[in-house]
């Protein structure tokens, strides 16, 4: 668990370029550029999802990935799947509802309950949290109380990653660093969407860990509590 006894550990996982992108350009799926991890970068990646009790990334990268979510390169547990999707918006085709694990979709009171039903033909468990949109706060305590989720990772993009980190829900950042600059003012870095307007709205880390996976560098942060 974390310092917050009602919410799991929650460890942030990225690959990056130089420049600090997740991707080549808007809408590109994250595989373009995780094609060019070292192996040794892979397995660590699989290594900390067997580590995790759950894994959640949000519903569009879900729609451009269509990832499984599950463990490879590593003996381990595949870790239970968490999608944030507001208005239940995942395809029940997704490779997330594959019977590998158990795949939690977290929906608000919004969502259309014929969506829901697919869902849950799917295998899927509902979870609803928040009344117009996912409240990420209440999700990370249903986690913990009801799924017994100390440890989880997230593999988000640039919005998954800004809400959890300006809710404070971060507590540990890796980073799996690829030598490319993509530029392109719109396309995802690792975090949107926050009003940072002076150095004193700066989210700060400490440096714990920097390494060589292969040939790529890995940096591992905590992320630091005013």
């Amino acid at each position: 668990m974390s310092g917050d006894q009602n919410r799991p550990h929650v460890v942030l996982v990225s690959e990056v370029t130089v420049d600090g992108k997740l991707t080549v350009t808007r809408g590109a799926s994250s595989k373009l550029l995780m094609q060019f991890m070292s192996h040794e970068a892979e397995v660590l990646l699989h290594r900390i999802r067997a580590e995790s009790d759950a894994i959640m990334v949000g519903s569009n990268t879900i729609r451009i990935d269509n990832s499984f979510l599950t463990v490879r390169h590593v003996q381990g547990k595949n870790p239970i799947r968490v999608i944030p999707s507001s208005r239940a918006d995942i395809s029940p085709d997704a490779n997330v509802l594959s019977a590998d694990s158990p795949t939690i979709i977290a929906v608000s009171e919004q969502a259309d309950p014929v969506k829901i039903a697919v869902l849950k033909e799917k295998g899927a468990h509902i979870e609803v949290v928040g009344k117009d949109k996912v409240d990420l706060t209440l999700l990370m305590s249903r986690l913990a109380s009801s799924y017994g989720v100390s440890r989880l990772m997230i593999e988000g993009g640039s919005t998954l990653n800004g809400q959890m980190f300006s809710l404070g829900l971060i507590d540990e950042i890796v980073l799996i660093h690829l030598p490319f600059i993509a530029g392109g003012s719109d396309t995802p870095s690792l975090v949107g969407g926050l009003a940072t307007r002076s150095v004193d709205d700066l989210i700060r880390l400490e440096l714990t860990k920097n390494y060589l996976a292969g040939e790529n560098l890995i940096t591992e942060y905590k992320v630091r509590r005013v």
